[in-house]
């Protein structure tokens, strides 16, 4: 990436992307905010942008004496059917005697210049409510309310459990829709595989079965975006926790989610569910329950605490799912801003 010339006014002298030798001075400003040292996540975002660079920007302001600021940020198209590209704002922070000063203006805007250059329309983000000053930030930077809910639910305790209605989940993305939890019916860890199910971890070799299914719920062909989940689950399998579901010798399902160990800053570890489809011929047999049970038992013995996912304002049946399963909402808001 190119330098880009800062405002004469403002506090940064220069805007230009993270370099390798940037992760002391970044692990130390967020270390200060957080109140503990996030490294090895930090590592693990300045890595994933080394290997994806097209999809990551990650950018640092220069001010007097070194690093001032800085902005992780990454491409993100088609979680939950979604069809509009957007830039997830993973990480933000500004050195403690520069705060006020307009770098994290000036790292947003920046970010915002390459959004648009890579075709994103909006940004995305999220904030717990009890970070007052994040909160204040985000309201002067434009930021609004998502039209979504973020739910969770802890990985341990209480049996999964839901009534044995299907999910009928509106086309609000687009044609078609993505979920489909299958029959929704008592469950729970032990029984991983009920309804014949049996559930692995995902590998390259799904890719064509992931496509295919995905193509006869949404009405689209998005072989890129599921390739690229994909990649990172192979790449960066610390991160990526995704499953299929088979039956007749055939995968019927599939579940995305990430482990993700600290942005946002996020304390503890925490499993978010990004896609999970089920084949519609094979709807209401328990694939998506067993995909479901499966990645909370996988969970649990990673020792990761929580699992979080999204539901639409718009979509009261889709929350009453994730209720009926023991989610509730999160101390977390969801935020976008339009790019432009």
């Amino acid at each position: 990436m190119s330098t880009i010339a800062a405002a004469p006014a403002a506090a940064a002298d220069t805007i230009r992307a993270l370099r390798a030798e940037d992760l002391d001075a970044v692990v130390a400003i967020d270390a200060a905010i957080e109140g503990r040292s996030r490294r090895r996540y930090i590592e693990r975002r300045l890595q994933a942008a080394l290997r994806e660079p097209a999809q990551h920007v990650q950018l640092a302001a220069l001010a007097g004496r070194g690093i001032a600021g800085y902005v992780l940020a990454r491409l993100v198209q088609g979680e939950f059917g979604r069809s509009a590209t957007g830039l997830r704002l993973e990480m933000v922070g500004v050195r403690d005697d520069l705060r006020g000063s307009g770098v994290g203006r000036q790292l947003l805007q920046a970010a915002m210049a390459w959004s648009q250059r890579h075709g994103a329309t909006e940004l995305r983000t999220t904030g717990s409510w009890r970070r007052t000053r994040m909160l204040h930030w985000f309201d002067r930077m434009g930021f609004e309310l998502a039209p979504i809910q973020i739910v969770e639910r802890a990985v341990g305790g209480a049996p999964l459990q839901a009534d044995d209605r299907p999910v009928a989940r509106p086309e609000a993305h687009g044609p078609g829709h993505e979920v489909d939890f299958g029959m929704r019916e008592a469950n729970d860890f032990e029984r991983q595989t009920r309804g014949g199910a049996d559930v692995r971890p995902m590998s390259s070799a799904d890719v064509s079965d992931i496509v295919r299914i995905d193509r006869g719920i949404t009405g689209r062909d998005r072989r890129a975006y599921i390739a690229q989940r994909l990649a990172e689950t192979m790449d960066d399998s610390a991160i990526r926790v995704s499953l299929t579901a088979r039956l007749d010798d055939t995968i019927v399902g599939y579940l995305m989610a990430r482990a993700d160990l600290g942005d946002f800053g996020r304390i503890d570890p925490v499993a978010v569910i990004d896609t999970l489809g089920v084949d519609p011929e094979y709807a209401r047999r328990g694939v998506g329950r067993a995909l479901v049970s499966q990645l909370f038992a996988n969970l649990d013995a990673l020792r990761v605490e929580r699992v979080e996912t999204v539901t639409s304002l718009r979509e009261p049946e889709l929350a009453r799912f994730f209720t009926d399963l023991g989610f509730a909402p999160s101390q977390r808001l969801a935020f976008v801003r339009a790019v432009g």
